[in-house]
């Protein structure tokens, strides 16, 4: 197995985890689970900002707060709304600026990874 298949399994594996636990903590916590999600898509729905712009915003605090599960999945929800890798890339210059080193060292590893995987894997669907 390559490289870019280990990463590729990573990011589904990663995606997959996070699915699975959020439906064991829907399964033992629903009405938390419930206004949290409906909390989020809320905060989501296209408004004075598209839902492509909110993407780009979660995936910098993603990346400054250093979650690599919610750096995967909103690399995926900014990719889902159409973002262009370029534009990815701008807006993970944005936080490398504010989160220094630490915010770059996941953008030139992770998000490559989740970007390389995800748009190979809607190339086969």
């Amino acid at each position: 197995m390559d490289q870019q298949q280990q990463d590729m399994n990573m990011i589904e594996m990663a995606l997959q985890d996070y699915k699975e636990g959020l439906g064991t903590f829907t399964q033992k916590m629903p009405k938390i689970a419930q206004k949290y999600n409906a909390f989020t898509e809320e905060c989501f729905k296209e408004g004075k900002l598209s839902q492509k712009m909110k993407q780009l915003i979660a995936l910098g605090i993603s990346i400054n707060a250093q979650d690599e599960y919610c750096i995967i999945y909103h690399t995926k929800g900014c990719l889902d709304q159409g973002c262009s890798e370029d534009e990815i890339l701008e807006a993970i210059g944005v936080t490398a600026a504010f989160g220094g080193g630490a915010a770059m060292s996941q953008a030139v590893t992770l998000v490559q990874d989740a970007i390389s995987e995800l748009q190979s894997s809607n190339m086969k669907q």
